[in-house]
This record gives structure tokens, C-alpha cells and sequence, in this order.
């Protein structure tokens, strides 16, 4: 059944919201305080990346925010070549300016939606995706943007996520919000929670970690990982 996504935030007022917020996605100690154990599966991710592959020498980072998994990654494999991707020109110009003096490496950065972005194939390493994949929409979507991480990896490269996750059963999903929305009033109490849950259900269309590693394997992916997941947030990744 086709979903109508017409009620949902544009690129536009996507960027706009992350234009505003550039200090609160640089912190490397905590991550964002909204995603459960930000700084656990940035730490999983980029270890996962350097065991598969410890050699590598080029990196894109999909959905990039300040740089923090970049910069992480570049604390385990020094000097790599980083392409650096978001919506938000200011988000570009923060992680540019963090990475910059943390390699000997080039450092790209690109403003565009990661689904038009056009690159070469077999060219990297790893790719990294870190609370951005929740903003694309239909299957299709979904699909194309697995599909084009696949054909720009090199064999043997790795795709490493770590993001917003839905339930593919209804009951599940509605306990985990209600926990996740209990860990939100700690923080802020109920107008804060009703705030972050406002902002997800206008902005985001996540989808189940069975559904990605699925579509995973789908577009050719040889192995796939979960790495960890605490209620409503995962980190999971593919091997080609």
C-alpha cells in the first residue's frame, strides 16, 4: 500500500531545523542526549569499521551533522581521505573545521540530499550513517539509497549505521516509545518529551532494523551485522 508522506517535513525545513542546532550534534563525550547511547554506538560503529577494514584509506561520512563519527574514525584509522556529506551548509562548514586539523588526508565536503549524491563506485572504504537514514521516506527510497552505498563501496568495504528505529510489530513499537518517552521527561520533563516526539513524527520515517538489514542483503550486502540496540535506537552495518 503506497503511504502518503505529504504531511511530513520537507529538505527545506529539515535543513533549516539543523542550520539552528550546529553545537548541540559536537559533542564527542555524550552525542545527542535524544539518542540513547549515542556515544556507545558511535564507538561500536567506527570499531566495527576499523576491524573490517583496518587499511582503509577513504571514508564518506552520509548525513555527517558536526563530523563526530568522522572525527571518531580518524582517532582509529589516522590520515584518511574524508567526504563529508549533509543537508546543512553550516553542519558542512562545523565538521570541516573539526576534521581539517585531525588528518593529513583530503577533506570534501558536499551539501545535498544523500539520495542524489553522485559518486564514484568501488571507490570507499566505509560509509558511515549516523541518525540521517530516518529522514527518507517511501521503500523506494530506502532501497535506492542502500543500493548507491553498496555500488560506491569497494569489495570488502562497510556500511556502518546507527540510528532511529521503528517496530515492524504495532504493540512493540508503542511500548518502546512510551520507554523512550520516559527516558525524554528525565531530561527535560513532559514538555521536553512532547517536543523531541513532536519533531520525529513531523520529520521522520524510520523503519525497522529487520527491514534494513533485509534490504541489506537485498542490494548485495555478503554479511550484516547488529551491533547493538536499546529501545527505539540501533547499530547495525553490512560487509560487501
Amino acid at each position: 500500500m503506497k503511504v502518503n508522506y505529504a504531511g511530513k517535513a520537507n529538505n527545506e525545513e529539515i535543513r533549516q531545523r539543523f542550520d539552528r542546532d550546529v553545537e548541540r550534534f559536537s559533542n564527542m563525550d555524550t552525542g545527542q542526549l535524544t539518542t540513547l547511547d549515542a556515544a556507545l554506538t558511535m564507538d561500536l560503529c567506527t570499531d566495527a569499521a576499523l576491524y573490517v577494514n583496518a587499511d582503509a584509506k577513504e571514508l564518506l561520512d552520509i548525513g555527517c551533522g558536526a563530523g563526530n563519527y568522522t572525527l571518531k574514525m580518524l582517532s582509529k584509522i589516522p590520515d584518511l581521505n574524508c567526504t563529508l556529506n549533509d543537508l546543512s551548509l553550516p553542519m558542512l562548514e562545523k565538521a570541516r573545521a573539526r576534521v581539517l586539523p585531525q588528518t593529513k588526508g583530503t577533506v570534501k565536503i558536499m551539501q545535498l540530499d544523500m539520495r542524489e549524491l553522485v559518486l564514484p563506485d568501488n571507490y570507499y572504504d566505509i560509509v558511515l550513517a549516523a541518525a540521517t537514514l530516518h529522514h527518507l521516506r517511501d521503500e523506494e527510497d530506502w532501497e535506492r539509497v542502500f543500493q548507491k552505498v553498496y555500488n560506491l563501496l569497494k569489495p570488502g568495504g562497510s556500511f556502518w549505521i546507527s540510528d532511529l528505529v521503528k517496530h515492524d510489530a504495532p504493540h512493540l513499537d508503542d511500548l518502546f516509545r512510551r520507554k523512550y518517552g520516559d527516558y525524554l521527561e528525565t531530561l527535560g520533563g513532559v514538555e521536553y518529551r512532547d517536543k523531541v516526539f513532536d519533531y520525529i513524527d513531523y520529520e521522520d520515517t524510520p523503519r525497522s532494523v529487520d527491514f534494513q538489514l533485509n534490504l541489506m542483503r537485498k542490494v548485495g550486502f555478503r554479511e550484516s551485522e547488529l551491533l547493538h540496540k536499546n529501545l527505539c535506537f540501533a547499530a547495525f552495518g553490512g560487509i560487501k
